[in-house]
């Protein structure tokens, strides 16, 4: 049965005994991490959504040392590749079976500058997007940070989703009003929330978001960081 473990923000750990991947492993200068980079034993993968320093993280050190494959988009990993990163690259609406399982990029609505990484280097401009994955036969849908938008109703009739990881923490993606209805487009199974309380400009109240994905008949899955949740 495949793990999904929280590390706080969008980072996010599945593995399934075999395979690890990471999402988006922002650690160090989470203030909400529960672990050090250093304290990650394997990342076969990692999966990045944008070149924001909060979720490409500390993908380079990590890639290095665990001699990861990055999947990312075409721009970010042309830009990592020359780091000397084992890369994957797509683009959104494209699909890949890997040995783990299928991996396809989705739109996600959000900005594309990068920010100076953790070499002072600065990614180029890069097009943000979520993940469908299929791991362990689940499906799992990590949105990254984005807006709601009305195509998530075409992500969910095409792909049964069991998990969805949608931010919840206003301000720079969608609110809980806005994650609630996505959870109506999506017809997700269960809902785990991402990408809030790492900083007070994006603090939310978890139980009024639990309370709207109930109303929906859906289950929502609140994981402290460090937490994990047997999918």
């Amino acid at each position: 049965m495949p793990t999904l473990t929280y590390f706080g923000h969008s980072a996010i750990q599945l593995e399934d005994g075999k395979t690890t991947l990471l999402i988006d492993p922002f650690l160090a200068g989470n203030p909400l991490a529960p672990i050090k980079p250093g304290e990650i034993t394997k990342a076969d993968y990692i999966l990045v959504t944008h070149g924001h320093a909060d979720h490409l993280g500390d993908t380079v050190a990590l890639a290095k040392r665990h001699h990861s494959t990055v999947i990312a988009t075409w721009e970010l990993s042309t830009y990592l590749e020359k780091k000397g990163l084992k890369v994957h690259a797509m683009s959104s609406g494209g699909a890949h079976e890997f040995p783990f399982g299928r991996v396809k990029m989705t739109l996600a609505f959000h900005g594309c500058g990068g920010d100076v990484d953790g070499d002072g280097d600065v990614p180029p401009p890069n097009t943000p997007i979520g993940y469908l994955i299929n791991f362990g036969k689940k499906n799992l849908y990590h949105a990254g940070d984005t807006a709601l938008f009305s195509d998530m109703k075409l992500i969910g009739e095409k792909t049964p989703i069991h998990v969805a990881c949608l931010p919840i923490g206003d301000n720079f993606t969608m609110g809980i009003e806005d994650a609630a209805r996505a959870m109506e487009f999506l017809g997700a199974e269960r809902c785990i929330p991402i990408h809030y309380n790492t900083w007070d400009v994006i603090k939310a109240d978890t139980k009024a978001f639990s309370f709207k994905i109930e109303k929906l008949g859906k289950k929502c899955t609140i994981l402290q960081p460090g937490d994990y949740f047997e999918y």
